[in-house]
Order: structure tokens, then sequence, then C-alpha cells
């Protein structure tokens, strides 16, 4: 609970600077953040040209190369934690090797986004991407579509089927929930990693093949080997390169950022801004995201479809975010208050006023009943105090 408050906190920080940068991005134009109102301009004469964008990666940090030391690779993710940090090392690594790589995480992290990198970025890049999803067909399909089958080899093959991994051949076939595999399947699974051949369904003949292997599970393949649901021997060779990407609730720090590009990418799709309100975002970041990264995009999407003006507010989230609880200020004596600043809502009710002109400080000047210099001078006062 204490570590869940102290993550909280973190990402709370991130969310302040966030929500300064939205406040302030065109005061300074010399900053590295471009003004929301040139994205927005750019994503609606786009979208009336019938173009499409691209997310814009130096806004939420998505580099374009791969690396060893640190920096993350071009592969669509978005994050600064040292989580990832981590993650996008050893992904950097995996890309390089031919060996089989087994990729843990719960369902909606990007595993099979990972698993396209590591293709995309390897030896194997000139040659197909085959993904299977084990979890989703009966086992008879992943069997035929795996090592393919014969004419006669069961009733209703009237003709041959060519296996995935002959398509594949010197590329990848990515197995997705690999864990779900029944147990004939794992055996033949393993030997076709350890000796390089399939045998296909109604046949005796084997065949040599040369493809990488990259599997994902969101379960855990250890308790599933010591139950004598997952062959030990096949474990060890998938997992003879590793990697896992944490879930959304265990960097929340990133989520600010996310929800950054994601809104970026809905402008560059609609040509519609949305900006989130100072306490939409907090309760953006008190949720779990049990979902993770998959469910925060089909949330922005959603609201930002359902909403009408341009600042999405908190009643104007899913439900089970919106009336989510979330901890209230002390009043410093140790008790709770629902009282809020003065000072505060003013901040509030300024950063709103130009969230929802789009950045045009003069007419939210003069709606708020400020002079200009008034206005700049607060905005300044907001991110000094960042």
């Amino acid at each position: 609970m204490r570590e869940r408050k102290e993550s909280l906190e973190q990402a709370m920080g991130t969310a302040t600077a966030y929500l300064d940068w939205q406040a302030q991005r065109d005061v300074d134009s010399r900053r590295h953040v471009r003004p929301r109102n040139q994205a927005l301009q750019r994503g609606r004469s786009e979208a009336a040209a019938g173009t499409r964008c691209q997310p814009f990666e130096a806004e939420v940090g998505e580099p374009s190369t791969a690396g060893e030391d640190g920096s993350k690779p071009g592969l669509g993710a978005v994050g600064h934690t040292l989580e990832m940090q981590t993650l996008y090392r050893t992904i950097a690594r995996a890309a390089k090797s031919t060996h089989p790589v087994l990729i843990l995480g719960e369902g909606g992290t990007g595993k099979e986004m990972v698993a396209r990198f590591i293709h995309y970025s390897g030896p194997f890049r000139e040659k197909p991407f085959i993904p299977i999803d084990c979890g989703s067909l009966v086992p008879a399909l992943i069997e035929c579509a795996l090592f393919g089958y014969v004419k006669g080899a069961f009733s209703g093959a009237n003709h041959s089927q060519d296996r995935l991994t002959a398509v594949a051949e010197g590329g990848t076939v990515f197995l997705n929930e690999v864990g779900e595999l029944p147990a004939d399947l794992q055996a033949k699974l393993l030997r076709t990693i350890q000796e390089n051949e399939i045998c296909t369904v109604g046949s005796t003949r084997r065949v040599p093949i040369n493809v990488r292997i990259l599997a994902a599970t969101n379960g855990d393949l250890e308790q599933s080997v010591m139950h004598g649901t997952f062959r030990r021997d096949l474990y060890f060779r998938l997992n003879l390169l590793s990697l896992r990407i944490p879930a959304l609730r265990e960097r929340r720090q990133d989520i600010p950022s996310l929800i950054a590009h994601f809104l970026e990418r809905i402008v560059c799709d609609s040509g519609q801004g949305k900006i989130l309100s100072g306490e939409a975002l907090k309760a953006m970041l008190a949720y779990d995201w049990p979902g993770n990264v998959r469910e925060l995009e089909n949330c922005l999407k959603r609201t930002c479809a359902l909403t009408s003006g341009p600042l999405i507010y908190t009643v104007d989230l899913p439900p089970e975010i919106a009336n989510l609880p979330r901890p209230e200020a002390s009043n410093g004596n140790g008790h709770a208050s629902k009282i809020i600043p003065i000072a505060e809502l003013e901040k509030q009710t300024i950063l709103s006023a130009v969230a929802e002109l789009n950045g045009d400080k003069l007419e939210a000047a003069r709606l708020l009943g400020i002079s200009k210099t008034t206005l700049y001078r607060k905005l300044k006062d907001y991110v000094s105090q960042a």
C-alpha cells in the first residue's frame, strides 16, 4: 500500500508538469515542445486533405533507433521510467540474436508490438513475421497452421495445406499465449526447436526449416511447469532469452506521456484536439488499468468520441475511472479536507480557460476579466511551482 502511494505521488508530480506544459507550451516558443495549436491546425489540415500524420515522437520521447546504451528503441513504446529503460536495453539485445525469446506480460502491455520490433530489427527483418494466437484457436487448427497437412490426412482434407513455417521460411513465427498449447503440440514444438525440422500432419517425412520462434504469455509458465501443464524442457528452450513488460500500474509516471501520445494520435486521425482537465488526469493516474496500455488507449478513444468540447472532464471518463475514490487532501491536522484553497481554484480556472480556448490567451484574459500581463505572470508562476 505504501509503495502504491509513493508511486501515485511520483505520478502526480509528473502530472503537474504535464498540466503546466499544457498551459505554458506556447508562452516560450523556444521550448522543445511545439504548441498544441500548431498540432491542431496540422491535424485539421491533414484530415481535410485525407492524409494521415505520424505520432509526434519528439513530444512523447519515442526514439527512432534502438540502442544498448539506454536509448529507447523505435518500437512505438512510450516511457521514461527505470523499468522501461531496462526493457529497452533487453529488447535491443534480443533483436540482435537468433535465439527463441519468451515475452512475459499482462494482457494489453504490448507483447506482439515488442515481438514485431525484435523481428524487424534483427537478422530476419527481410522475411515474413507470422503471428499465431494459441489462445483463440482450437488445437487441431494450431497444429495444421504450424505444421501443415497432406491430402487425406483427416476427413475433409481434400488438398494439401502448406505450413506457416514454410511461409515464414527464414523469418519469424510468433506464438502468442504459448501457455495454452496442449501437451501433444508442446512435444511437437519442442522437437521443431531442437531439431529445426517438422513433420507435416498425415506424413512421416521430416522437413528441415529455418525460422525463429518468439513466444509470449500473460500467465506464469513456471507455475504451469510445477503443476505439470507445461513441459519443463520446452520452457527452458523458449526461455533462453526472456523479457518482461511491466504493467501500467507499475509505471504510473509514464501515464501522462502515454496520454499525450494517444491524444496527438487522435488529432492526426480526426483533426479534433482534446485536452484533459487536471481532475480528469488525476483520476486516470489513480486508476490501476488492469487492461494496461490497450485499455488506456481505448478509454481515450471512447472519451474523445463522446465528448463534444475540447476539454475532457472527470465526468466524461468511464464510470469505473470517474467514480474511483481518491485520497483527499489533508488540512494539516491529519484530517481529510474537501475544502479547495482559493489559489488552487484560481489555477484550475485559468488553466481550464486557456485549454478550452486552445491556447488563445488574449481571449482567455478577456473572458476571465484580467489583464494579459496578469495572465502571463500567473502562467509563469504555475510553471515555476512545478
